[in-house]
């Protein structure tokens, strides 16, 4: 079961990171099991941590509890309260909020969805959400398709370590059939910093020839693409996957290991 955590410190600002590096024992942490709660002995002994007394003490004692509810009550996957004020008078008072919703919860909070204002969002993260797609724009130079997240995560790294920067993070789902590829396509391309694509697919409860032939029929669709495009399918039908991208004629870099894919990784990129 997954925890949630209070981290906090007297050291607050925009230099925190900082803070964490040189001084670490300033900044201090709490674990909260979600199946009981913020605890009183907790919340006590968060006031106590940040050297507040008297008054005070108790008003942030009420705080960080209703602190801790809001953020329960919404499903955010993130409150950061930055900076936390003590008046002269001893009041706790919230001077700014982030709040990071958790999307899976939406459906629970109709009110806060019709909120979004996509005008605000970035416009390529915005067309991948609509299509379906798991997506995160990067600085690098090797974009990615992959079918699951920890995957998706592990050919990052392979990215990197083929001497690359991965361009994206994207994971396309279980389903990677001709029109959710091409789409894929269309909005990787969009950045120009893009000078390669690795397709990781394990096929496991998606067939593998499938997502080949997704890829070749979005390949077709498009004419062409102006960057070198790596795919490696394992799994159910993968043999049958590489002979059908192998005779498509089509200038497609179809290989069977990771090691093969990191090694045309480093072959495109000139490395």
């Amino acid at each position: 079961q997954g925890k949630n955590m209070i981290v906090y410190s007297t050291e607050g600002g925009m230099d925190i990171e900082h803070v964490a590096e040189v001084t670490p024992h300033l900044i201090h942490n709490e674990t909260v099991d979600p199946s009981v709660g913020l605890q009183g002995f907790q919340a006590r002994k968060i006031a106590f941590n940040l050297g507040l007394t008297g008054a005070a003490h108790k008003d942030f004692v009420k705080f960080i509890a209703s602190l801790y509810n809001a953020y329960v009550g919404i499903d955010a996957s993130l409150f950061e309260i930055n900076p936390v004020l003590k008046t002269s008078d001893n009041k706790i008072i919230a001077v700014d909020a982030k709040v990071s919703l958790d999307d899976n919860a939406l459906f629970r909070h109709k009110d806060l969805a019709e909120l979004r204002d996509t005008r605000e969002e970035d416009a390529t993260d915005v067309e991948a959400g609509e299509a379906g797609l798991n997506f995160v724009k990067l600085d690098g130079d090797v974009a990615c398709m992959v079918n699951g997240a920890g995957l998706a995560m592990a050919t990052m790294d392979i990215i990197k370590l083929s001497g690359g920067n991965p361009a994206n993070f994207l994971d396309v789902g279980g389903t990677a059939d001709a029109e959710r590829v091409q789409k894929a396509f269309g909005i990787i391309l969009k950045d120009e910093n893009v000078k390669a694509i690795l397709i990781n697919i394990f096929g496991g409860i998606v067939r593998c020839d499938r997502v080949a032939q997704g890829i070749v029929d979005a390949y077709k669709a498009m004419g062409s693409l102006p960057v070198p495009l790596i795919v490696r399918l394992q799994g159910t039908n993968a043999v049958e996957a590489k002979q059908l991208i192998d005779d498509s004629g089509l200038p497609v870099h179809s290989v069977i290991t990771l090691e093969e894919a990191a090694n045309k990784v480093k072959e495109v990129l000139g490395h």
